[in-house]
């Protein structure tokens, strides 16, 4: 089997609401779209969500990766050899991972088809049936936040991430109205988007959280500050996970060397894909730490990649793949697998995942086709 097209779709994914977060405001979710057909005419599906936040790939430039870069030099090659794919991505480019993530996800739904299976049996096998949906809360004002999860809590719902990471004294209070709200059974975590800056900050905060109940702490530093995760482990109970300081092995490395996390989470946007992610999780579970499998708001195509990963790996203990719920129109099908408050994965084969190729070409804002 070998790879002839490549299509390139840039797509605007419309969200039902505003989706806050400590550096920025987005009221639609752009998002990169890729095709890929082989010679035997069958098709897989990427997806590619950057964010110059937290990869350093912008829209524009990730696009042109997939299009000038990596498509080319893709042609003739065969999807089912992971590791000689992802060699040749990494010589083409350094870093990019929300690009080679696309790439990476076409070919394991196009092998997935391939040979018949869900892309769950080729990494593993299914380990989990389901898995509990996480609600995420955007930034807004305790009242609101308070509001909103008591609603969620009313259709089912029994656990949410908080985004914060606007102040310590009105995130503090952001976070003490929804507990109020909801009750102590219903879990909390906790995200902060690198907001808290430093770990004076984060322990002023834990400090005032005592009574919380949190189930963890999501990335309350800036991301390149692993010293200030290790002394905020030291200096708490609440479980730390570390998100936009883990892209890729290097820094899982230093992670595990300095001990600095409880929970990682690992999103397919950060390390390059499904291949890569499986990786790091092996890392993670010899170190003993837990994993959690998150998403940069991606559609049917990269949310279920991601799930794939979970649903095989027995390290994984939580998904916050929400992309589907959040979006107002997707080009995918996945949301009639969420059955609050669990996620059920199919049996399908490849991602699972049906494309409608309409809603995709009205969402389209441009797209290109490297052939061979």
């Amino acid at each position: 089997m070998k790879i002839k097209q490549l299509e390139i779709f840039a797509i605007d994914l419309p969200l039902v609401e505003p989706f806050i977060v400590s550096y920025d405001t987005y009221p639609s979710m752009p998002s990169i779209i890729v095709k890929l057909t082989t010679e035997c005419g069958l098709v897989g599906w990427g997806e590619s969500v950057p964010d110059d936040h937290v990869t350093g790939e912008t829209f524009e430039g990730t696009y042109a990766v997939i299009k000038d870069r990596l498509a080319p030099k893709l042609i003739g090659a065969n999807p089912m050899e992971f590791e000689k794919i992802h060699e040749l991505m990494d010589k083409l480019v350094k870093d990019a991972p929300a690009a080679k993530a696309a790439i990476d996800i076409a070919c394991f739904d196009v092998t997935g088809k391939k040979l018949g299976v869900p892309v769950y049996q080729l990494i593993g096998g299914r380990y989990h049936e389901k898995f509990p949906v996480t609600h995420v809360l955007s930034i807004g004002e305790p009242e609101k936040m308070a509001r909103e999860a008591e609603e969620r809590v009313g259709e089912g719902y029994r656990s949410f991430k908080m985004k914060v990471g606007r102040d310590v004294a009105s995130d503090v209070a952001r976070i003490q109205a929804v507990r109020e709200r909801v009750g102590i059974d219903i879990a909390i975590r906790v995200d902060v988007n690198q907001g808290w800056k430093n770990s004076g900050n984060t322990l002023q905060a834990l400090q005032a959280l005592q009574g919380a109940g949190l189930d963890w702490l999501e990335q309350p530093v800036v991301a390149d500050d692993i010293d200030a995760m290790v002394e905020i482990k030291s200096k708490t109970t609440v479980p730390v996970m570390i998100d936009e300081g883990l892209c890729g092995v290097r820094d899982m490395r230093e992670i595990i060397a300095k001990r600095a996390a409880d929970k990682v989470n690992i999103k397919l946007m950060k390390c390059g894909g499904i291949y890569p992610a499986m990786k790091l999780a092996a890392m993670a579970e010899m170190a003993g730490m837990e994993c959690q499998i998150g998403s940069m708001l991606e559609s049917s195509v990269g949310s279920s990649a991601g799930f794939h990963v979970a649903f095989s790996k027995k390290v994984m203990t939580s998904v916050e793949l929400t992309g589907p719920l959040k979006f107002s129109k997707d080009i995918g099908d996945l949301k009639a697998s969420y059955k609050i408050p669990f996620i059920e994965l199919g049996a399908g084969k490849g991602l699972g995942v049906k494309v409608d190729e309409g809603i995709l070409a009205e969402l389209t804002q441009y797209s290109d086709v490297v052939k061979g």
